[in-house]
C-alpha cells in the first residue's frame, strides 16, 4: 500500500502553486495561447475522435460502472465491502473537485459565450479544475482495483498500467485540445486526481470496521481483496 506522505505533500503543493499562479494571471497568455492553437488545428476527423476520447472521462458512467463491478463482488464475497471504495471515491470527488469549482468560479474558454475575460477566476463558470480529467484518474484506479479482484487473471502489470494511464492521459489531451478546459484546469484536475487517488490507495478496504445493524447482526465483513497485488492498492 502506498505510504510516501511527503509525495501528497507536494502534490498538494503543486495545486496551491498553480492555483495562485492562475490567480494572479502568470498563466493567462499559456491559457489563452494553447485555446487560440487548438481552435485553429480541429479538422473534422480529429475532432470527432477527440469527442469520443473525452468520453473516457464521464464522472457518472464511470461511478455506474464502478458500483456495477462492486456490486458483483459484494455478490461473490458476501460482503459490503467492495462497495467500499466506490462510495469513498464519490463522495472524495464531490467534496473536493466541487467546492473547488464554485470557489474559483472560472468560465470556459468558449462558455458562457460573451463572457469577458474568461480565463480570470471569478469570470463565471465551474472550469477549474476539470472535473473530467480528475474524474479519469480517481475512477480508473477504483475500477483497476475491482478488476484485478474480480477477475485476477486478467488484470496483468501491463493490463493495469494502460487502464490506470491511459484514460487519464488521453482525457487530459482531448479536454484541453476540444477548448472544453483551459491547460491549467487540465493540469489541477491531473494533481487533485492523483491526491485522491492515493488517498483512497492508504485505506485497507478489508480492515474497515463495519457497525451492527438492527437486530445484533453485523454486516457481511469478509475479506474480498484475496490476492490482489500490492501495485494495484498503491
Amino acid at each position: 500500500m502506498r505510504r510516501g506522505w511527503p509525495a501528497d505533500a507536494v502534490l498538494v503543493a503543486l495545486f496551491a502553486a498553480l492555483t495562485t499562479a492562475v490567480a494572479a494571471g502568470w498563466t493567462h497568455g499559456l491559457d489563452l495561447a494553447i485555446r487560440d492553437w487548438s481552435d485553429s488545428h480541429r479538422p473534422t476527423p480529429v475532432y470527432v475522435i477527440a469527442r469520443g476520447l473525452n468520453l473516457l472521462g464521464q464522472g457518472t458512467p464511470l461511478a455506474i460502472l464502478a458500483a456495477v463491478l462492486a456490486g458483483l463482488l459484494a455478490w461473490k464475497a458476501h460482503s459490503v465491502r467492495p462497495l467500499l471504495p466506490v462510495v469513498a471515491a464519490y463522495l472524495l470527488l464531490m467534496a473536493v473537485v466541487g467546492p473547488v469549482k464554485v470557489l474559483t468560479d472560472r468560465a470556459a474558454p468558449h462558455k458562457p459565450p460573451g463572457t469577458p475575460n474568461r480565463e480570470e477566476f471569478l469570470s463565471g463558470g465551474m472550469s477549474y479544475p476539470s472535473g473530467h480529467t480528475a474524474n479519469t484518474v480517481v475512477w480508473y484506479g477504483v475500477l483497476v482495483l475491482l478488476l484485478a479482484a474480480l477477475a485476477p487473471a486478467a488484470m496483468r502489470p501491463a493490463a493495469r498500467h494502460a487502464l490506470r494511464l491511459g484514460p487519464p492521459v488521453a482525457v487530459a489531451v482531448v479536454t484541453t485540445y476540444l477548448g472544453f478546459h483551459w491547460v491549467t484546469d487540465t493540469v489541477a484536475g491531473l494533481i487533485l486526481g492523483l491526491l485522491l487517488d492515493r488517498l483512497l490507495g492508504r485505506v485497507h478496504w478489508d480492515g474497515v470496521p463495519l457497525h451492527r445493524v438492527p437486530g445484533g447482526r453485523r454486516l457481511a465483513a469478509r475479506g474480498w481483496l484475496g490476492k490482489v497485488p500490492d501495485l494495484v492498492l498503491r
